[in-house]
């Protein structure tokens, strides 16, 4: 299955065409494709008329629900962020740490298009959804 960051996600709502974007577009209603309840919470803050909102909360809640945090994951999460540090990388958003952990722990590769999953890709074995078509 695969997870669809907030990145991709704003990209697609605002009509951005670029590779993310036209891989998501082909996923929809043929693959799986799963969203974390954090990346939801993003996406659906950033709309400004209701019905934008509402088409785009529709779409979003009938996809897979993926719970990103927990006790385990931010564990997982702060090692993580730990890890890439000593090797002199430092993510600047938490909530890409947590992302990105959840997809290793559960296996999920994730559809980005943020250069802060990079490092994860490089150092820890994040599956980028792109790189398996």
């Amino acid at each position: 299955m695969i997870l669809v960051d907030s990145s991709v996600w704003i990209d697609y709502f605002r009509g951005t065409l670029n590779a993310e974007t036209d891989f998501l577009d082909g996923l929809l209603g043929s693959e799986p494709v799963a969203i974390g309840d954090l990346i939801l919470t993003e996406v659906l803050q950033g709309f400004t008329l209701d019905r934008d909102f509402e088409a785009a909360r529709t779409l979003l809640t009938s996809l897979t629900l993926v719970h990103i945090g927990g006790r385990d994951i931010a564990l997982a999460a702060a090692r993580h962020f730990r890890e890439l540090r000593a090797l002199g990388i430092t993510v600047r958003k938490t909530i890409d740490t947590l992302i990105a952990t959840r997809c290793l722990a559960s296996d999920l590769a994730l559809l980005y298009s943020d250069r802060d999953f990079d490092p994860f890709v490089k150092h820890l074995g994040l599956r980028p959804a792109l790189a398996e078509t």
